[in-house]
């Protein structure tokens, strides 16, 4: 077979590449042969882009755990091993020096910007955090306890009707979307919150950084200025950089899927957030600390709840322990940990739901039950307790989560509608409904 075609955007040092080794496929008395192909970091993969074409044949993969959707230069996962790099670059290092920006503009456009680059990212981004003063009329029509998320969607989706010279199905690079989309997320997540409590909408400031100015617009009032705590920044800071991209997860798929038919970025991102708010997937720090409340309420005791969820045979869940992916320590996990400890310190909070997140983390890394079966503490764990101690209210989690991973969904559209193969998603189907059956008319039913 014809090798497949080598990536647009594969790291120059060492490009997916076809290799000369074959899988052989056996059926119906043929054999066919797929050429298998290598990523960068090693990765190997048979391409079956002709399966149904030679042999008839689909695959069945329910829920995609084994098929690769797409070449990407974005982001490497070994979940095996405990790596995440952001364009190849390893998220210990990233996390230990970058702003947000800074990181946001690395995945976007595939490199670090250099001081001109980034001081011009962040003006175009500060320039364009206001929201047009009709959307306002949005927020007016929700519900006071309409879920952030559903605003959310629903607002990021509208901007397409107030920008629509961002919508062209023909525009691949949409810059004045992107930066549009940047600036306005923590303005529109913001309102949302003010909106649910019925407190007035604050304007963004240009004189402060993307988190701190999130802090800002959350909550200020026009009574008395809100002075944002610098470890809580830098916590959310680190936060938003852990969120900000990883693979083909299911938003990120939801992104791609959509954008695959052309959707403008405003309609593709809204349908992320959308995707992104299953308890499954984004809502899993919320997940925790309602956990967390159930084990003061109901067991007292971070030990009692733990003997319970080890018994064989019971349900109980101990959330934000372990990851599908990473069968080893979430690297994200380990980066936050220390910001999770400065933020408690830092702020002096204390209250019985993180005291029991803390020793449930002490009894995890210690138990030889959790260490066997690679059940560590991972990012949720402790964005969900960082959360509680900053004083987000938990329906805004997933809301926070979706601000930081806006980078990753941006990059990824991008590069799939750069992509020479692009085209649109189409999966398959095995039918497995009644045959043979024939219309009958409705008077002889």
């Amino acid at each position: 077979m014809t090798p497949s075609a080598t990536p647009v955007a594969s790291p120059p040092d060492k490009p997916a590449s076809a290799t000369a080794s074959t899988a052989t496929l056996s059926f119906d008395g043929r054999s066919y042969d797929f050429s298998i192909f290598e990523g960068s970091e090693g990765e190997k993969a048979i391409d079956f882009s002709k399966l149904r074409a030679l042999t008839g044949l689909v695959s069945h993969d329910p829920g995609f755990a084994n098929t690769g959707a797409c070449k990407s230069s974005i982001t490497y996962i070994n979940g095996e091993q405990g790596i995440l790099k952001y364009r190849g670059i390893p998220i210990e290092e990233i996390a230990a020096q970058a702003s947000f920006l800074d990181v946001a503009y690395l995945i976007i456009n595939g490199n670090l910007p250099d001081s001109p680059e980034l001081d011009a990212f962040v003006g175009e981004i500060t320039r364009h955090t206001m929201l047009h003063e009709d959307i306002k009329s949005f927020y007016r029509g929700f519900p006071k306890d309409a879920h952030p998320m559903a605003i959310c969607s629903a607002v990021v989706g509208a901007l397409a009707a107030f920008y629509p010279e961002y919508t062209d199905p023909d525009d691949t690079e949409a810059e004045g979307a992107i930066i549009r989309l940047l600036a306005k997320l923590p303005t529109i997540a913001a309102y949302s919150y003010k909106h649910s409590i019925g407190q007035p909408f604050i304007y963004p400031r240009n004189d402060l950084d993307y988190t701190s100015n999130f802090m800002h617009m959350m909550f200020s009032t026009p009574c008395e200025e809100y002075v944002v705590d610098e470890t809580v920044a830098d916590a959310l800071n680190i936060l938003f950089i852990l969120h900000a991209e990883h693979e083909q997860n299911c938003s990120t798929s939801t992104v791609r899927l959509v954008g695959s038919s052309q959707a403008n970025l405003f309609a593709s991102i809204s349908a992320g957030i959308s995707a992104l708010w299953g308890p499954l997937h984004g809502g899993a720090n919320q997940k925790v600390i309602e956990m967390l409340e159930n084990i003061e309420s109901g067991y007292g005791s971070a030990e009692k709840f733990v003997e319970k969820a080890k018994a064989k045979g019971d349900t109980t869940r101990l959330m934000g322990f372990g990851h599908r992916v990473y069968k080893n320590y979430d690297p994200r996990a380990k980066i936050i940990k220390q910001a999770c400890s400065d933020v408690i310190e830092n702020l002096g909070v204390k209250s019985k739901i993180l005291e029991i997140a803390m020793r449930l983390e002490e009894i995890a890394l210690s138990d030889e039950y959790f260490i066997s079966r690679n059940l560590y503490p991972n990012v949720d764990f402790y964005s969900g307790i960082i959360y509680k101690a900053i004083g987000i209210p938990v329906n805004m989690y997933t809301v926070l989560f979706a601000m930081g991973r806006l980078p990753g969904w941006i990059a990824q559209w991008k590069e799939m509608r750069n992509d020479p193969e692009f085209r649109i998603g189409r999966p398959r189907q095995i039918y497995i409904g009644p045959v043979g059956r024939h219309f009958i008319p409705v008077q002889q039913r």
